[in-house]
């Protein structure tokens, strides 16, 4: 679940600063040696680097694979003789001199599990160490620091030493403290991805109905008077419902989702016959862009449930898609009977139920991928149709069809 507000700005916070800093690193790292100042300031650089090393191996979080990679580079950190990661259920990582055998890793498991179980560092020496059975180490000590995420103690990291002093118990709490927040990240990432799979369903639970009911209808009007015609729509109907209730993946293109509006609206059409009127204005350069999935035609069934047949007359719809440097923007308008802005206000704000609840939906799910600066821009007002409009970043490395 998700941590409290002021844990999660902290822990993205701690996420700019490293990427901010690591930024930095690599440009200064790229000039010599003399460029770099003073011993201590190459001491920092040093300490940044390979922490930067460290922090892409915990992206997926505390696994095995992750955990084993990112510990050669944090014992380098502390400059300890033995370094070792565990969960609650195994020692993940053990990197140093000392030999990794299974006793070993069971007798740390052993300790591991009473800093779990207070949430304490804990240092072990003499016969506390002893009593675990991990007194034939060649004279060393034990200190085990908790990771704590979410206010819940979810690992530790353990450091053998010659000798514990109070500095080395700083420093290694440092580190766990890092260690734990670039976990926290990864369960931060990984719950917004499960949140956005989780609007996605909702969305075809919500379009489903509304639409079947309408499709099936229409086509059911053909059967007697234009059979070729019903098996067409038909076709249609099973097209375009093959790619909203597909289960793989988040994201599509730019072109597969314009394919099932025109499949969409073929259907639409069925029932509205030639008030209904579609423009398109669509730049091939931005037909690959990824776009979350059922992030369009949400839009497009707005115009065509709340403006047209909201209204009498033509409904004319117009979608545009256009490139615009980095960006591709894209454009749905109607001339349907429109909304009073405090009503969309709270609807986008989650204050509302209704029938717009797509709108939201999809603004969610912008802001979701994208960041606060990407949601719906939506401009209304009764009588006067409505035109939306979203911008998408057309690099998008993290995010594949």
């Amino acid at each position: 679940m998700f941590s409290p507000a002021v844990d999660i700005a902290m822990v993205c916070a701690i996420a700019v600063l490293t990427v901010a800093l690591v930024a930095a690193l690599g440009h200064r790292l790229s000039r010599s040696q003399r460029d770099l100042g003073s011993d201590r300031e190459r001491a920092v650089y040093s300490a940044l680097h390979t922490a930067s090393l460290a922090s892409r191996h915990l992206r997926a979080g505390l696994t095995p694979a992750g955990a084993s990679k990112a510990g050669r580079h944090l014992r380098a950190l502390l400059g300890c003789d033995t370094l070792a990661l565990a969960d609650a259920a195994a020692v993940l990582a053990w990197e140093g001199s000392l030999p990794d055998t299974p006793r070993s890793r069971a007798r740390l498991l052993e300790a591991s599990r009473t800093v779990l179980d207070s949430g304490r560092t804990k240092v072990f020496r003499g016969a506390s160490l002893r009593s675990l059975g991990l007194d034939d180490d060649g004279g060393r000590e034990l200190l085990v620091c908790p990771l704590q995420v979410n206010r819940k103690t979810v690992g530790t990291l353990a450091v053998f030493t010659p000798s514990v002093s109070a500095g080395l118990v700083r420093a290694a709490n440092d580190v766990a403290a890092w260690v734990a927040a670039q976990i926290e990240l990864a369960e931060l990432d990984t719950s917004r991805t499960m949140l956005m799979e989780a609007e996605v369903r909702a969305l075809r639970a919500q379009i489903s109905p509304h639409f079947i009911y309408n499709s099936l209808n229409a086509i059911a009007s053909y059967i007697t008077t234009d059979p070729v015609r019903a098996r067409e729509l038909v076709v249609e109907f099973a097209d375009f419902t093959r790619y909203t209730f597909r289960r793989s993946g988040n994201f599509t293109t730019v072109a597969e989702e314009l394919q099932a509006i025109d499949r969409y609206l073929l259907l639409e059409r069925a029932r509205f016959g030639d008030r209904l009127k579609i423009s398109l204005q669509i730049g091939p350069e931005v037909l690959g862009t990824v776009i979350p999935f059922l992030s369009l035609q949400p839009l497009v069934e707005n115009s065509v449930r709340h403006g047209l047949e909201a209204a009498d007359g033509e409904g004319h719809i117009t979608i545009t898609a256009a490139d615009a440097g980095a960006q591709a923007v894209i454009t749905v308008e109607d001339n349907g009977a429109g909304m009073d802005p405090e009503y969309l206000r709270a609807v986008l704000a989650g204050h509302a139920e209704g029938d717009h609840v797509g709108l939201r939906n999809v603004d969610v799910r912008l802001r979701q991928v994208y960041g606060e600066d990407h949601g719906l821009i939506i401009d209304t007002a009764p009588g006067a149709g409505t035109l939306i409009t979203m911008h998408i970043p057309k690099s998008q490395p993290g995010h594949r069809t």
